[in-house]
């Protein structure tokens, strides 16, 4: 089954380093927003539209909790990227959580809200308000402009199924491509919540997909059609939001947004051996999602190296430039002399661990079509004969490991690393397409660049979340950096992901390491001891000689603290965090009084899920020991 794996990996880098995209892959995220998202270059505002408060404000907010009966009428909102991306030939990945609400006391609102890809980075039209959605005018409409939006409608019109529905809009809003209510997916766009929407277009298939659900629920599928983008908008387009209201107020919010666009390897062979495999592959209902994200790791991958090229670079893998050494191998410091030079550093597998390439293999299917800011990017790779190599960048400040309770670390950077890493975690979860669970969160594998900044990396023991759940026969992770219920039940998740990063948290902060779990004076019995006794921060790392924000310390201590609860279901999701991290004003989460008394392991058998109580625990247990 490697074999097989490994040649339809090998097929496929072989044909990309022979036809390289001339655009290049590109991501952004933005976990939150606050005021300076507009005022700053990281985003186009016009119109009404606004940012503060951890989100996106498209038409203005209800003053004084009631309604404005002017300022917030036949308002225009339009909030673009300001970088150009590949439209076609590339697919399109783009998620992000919305919220309308009504005005208070108001019984109407409208008019509803869009994704927009626009050929330019102008504003609206100036007469879209109202049921136009900002996206055009009269004077726009029959394909003047090349756009295309997917519209969230909340008002009924006369040409509009009902007032609840979402629709594809190119030249028209008033005759949509396709629209469709959202009534019988029990999604009501007007209902206040939370609601998260994932926009795919797959660029061999040319298929359009929408999905959405509440916050916290699964996706859904809402919504396929089929669009040729390249007979619909430019090659480079602006990418972002519009929204409108009329003669009724309405509150268009975003909260949220991932964006990712792929250039395709084969822009011109549509008759090309690769795209009838795919084709023929997607026909297989059963094997449909393995498919689409092979295909989509296909146009991600790394470019594929030489064992000559990396042993020169290596200097033959000289000690010299050996940067460490892991179960699996060993990773060392490789130049090429480009113009100017690039630094990477390789990682060389063990050729005689079965484990090794399992990783290899996992690292190549997981990183390989990660891109974020915060996640260590793969560069390339290298499999010839028993030679097996990852090529990634360079981070010249090693792994966070190093530091924690051996080198200074000022307060701004310890924090800027931990809100780095819960991005890469908020990505991984929620917003890179398929949900990723690292498996392996601890500060061997988090590294750090010129900057400090975060990068995750290390995913030889990640896995994709397909259905909810990573299973495995083998115990992954750290000890000390396990949560309670994966030693139970055998299965890593996101909350698992959140309770190793609560451990980072809490050894960032202190700088200290925990010493194991039968040490009387374990790190986590330490932090709790001081919550309890109102001196939290006398855990704070000496080192810091008390140069520290003493408010944002505690909130920080209290978010490990939340993170590392031995029930899942009481941790914090990490997007929580990420915007308790961000904003200062941020409500922390709920947070027990005293410590939480017992293990609580959630076990699931078709819907029916059980609580089972560890008796061995009389106290929330230390399990902060760790292995290297």
């Amino acid at each position: 089954m490697a074999t097989v794996f490994m040649l339809l990996f090998l097929t496929t880098f072989l044909v990309q380093a022979s036809s390289t995209p001339s655009v290049e892959p590109r991501t952004f995220s933005f976990p939150t927003f606050d005021p300076s998202s507009c005022s700053n270059g990281s985003l186009i505002c016009m119109g009404s539209a606004t940012a503060g408060n951890g989100f996106l404000s498209l038409t203005p907010e209800p003053t004084n909790n009631s309604v404005s009966s002017g300022s917030a009428l036949d308002q225009v909102g339009r909030v673009l990227f300001p970088v150009p991306m590949a439209a076609w030939p590339a697919s399109i990945f783009t998620t992000f959580t919305l919220r309308i609400s009504p005005f208070p006391n108001s019984s109407v609102s409208g008019d509803g809200m869009a994704f927009i890809i626009a050929q330019d980075n102008s504003s609206s039209p100036p007469s879209s308000s109202g049921s136009y959605l900002g996206i055009m005018d009269s004077s726009t409409k029959g394909g003047l402009i090349k756009q295309l939006a997917v519209e969230f409608d909340t008002f009924k019109n006369e040409w509009d199924p009902d007032a609840n529905h979402i629709g594809i809009d190119t030249i028209s809003v008033m005759n949509p491509v396709v629209a469709k209510s959202l009534n019988s997916a029990g999604i009501d766009l007007k209902s206040r919540r939370n609601i998260k929407v994932k926009i795919e277009y797959h660029g061999w298939t040319k298929m359009l997909e929408i999905s959405m659900a509440y916050s916290g629920d699964n996706l859904v599928s809402i919504l396929n059609q089929s669009i040729d983008m390249s007979n619909t908008v430019p090659s480079t387009v602006f990418v972002g939001f519009t929204a409108a209201t009329g003669r009724v107020p309405e509150s268009h919010q975003v909260l949220d947004w991932t964006f990712s666009t792929i250039p395709l390897l084969y822009p011109d062979s549509h008759d090309s051996k690769l795209e009838k495999f795919i084709e023929k592959r997607r026909e297989r209902a059963k094997q449909k999602v393995e498919i689409e994200t092979r295909s989509r790791t296909a146009a991600n991958v790394p470019k594929m190296f030489t064992q000559k090229m990396l042993a020169k670079a290596t200097c033959n893998f000289s000690k010299e430039n050996l940067l460490g050494t892991g179960g699996f191998g060993s990773v060392y410091k490789g130049s090429f002399k480009d113009d100017p030079p690039t630094i990477v550093a390789v990682k060389k597998i063990s050729a005689t661990s079965k484990q090794g390439e399992k990783e290899y293999f996992a690292e190549i299917c997981t990183i390989g079509r990660l891109r974020h800011k915060n996640i260590v990017q793969l560069l390339g790779w290298c499999h010839e004969g028993e030679h097996l190599l990852l090529v990634y960048e360079y981070m010249p400040n090693g792994s966070l490991d190093r530091y924690i309770g051996k080198c200074y670390l000022d307060w701004e950077t310890r924090f800027k690393i931990l809100t780095g890493l819960a991005s890469a975690l908020l990505y991984l979860h929620e917003d890179s397409g398929n949900r990723v669970v690292h498996r392996d969160i601890k500060p061997n594998n988090v590294m750090l660049d010129e900057e400090f900044n975060a990068h995750l990396g290390d995913f030889g023991l990640a896995r994709l979340l397909q259905n909810d759940a990573a299973m495995t026969t083998m115990l992954a992770g750290t000890p000390g950096y396990l949560a309670p219920e994966v030693g139970f039940i055998g299965k890593s998740t996101p909350e698992s992901d959140v309770y190793s990063f609560g451990m980072v948290v809490i050894e960032v902060v202190c700088g200290r390491r925990s010493k194991g779990i039968m040490d009387e004076n374990s790190l986590v019995d330490y932090v709790w001891n001081a919550y309890g006794s109102k001196e939290l921060i006398n855990c704070v790392d000496q080192m810091l000689e008390g140069e520290f924000d003493g408010e944002q310390v505690k909130r920080t201590l209290m978010v490990g603290l939340a993170c590392l609860h031995p029930d899942s279901t009481q941790r914090p999701k990490i997007r929580k965090v990420v915007q308790i991290f961000l904003n200062p004003d941020e409500p922390l989460m709920d947070f027990p009084e005293t410590r939480p008394g017992a293990v609580y392991i959630s076990v699931s058998s078709g819907s029916t899920t059980t609580n089972v109580e560890s008796k061995s625990a009389p106290r929330w247990p230390s399990l902060d020991s760790s292995i290297y």
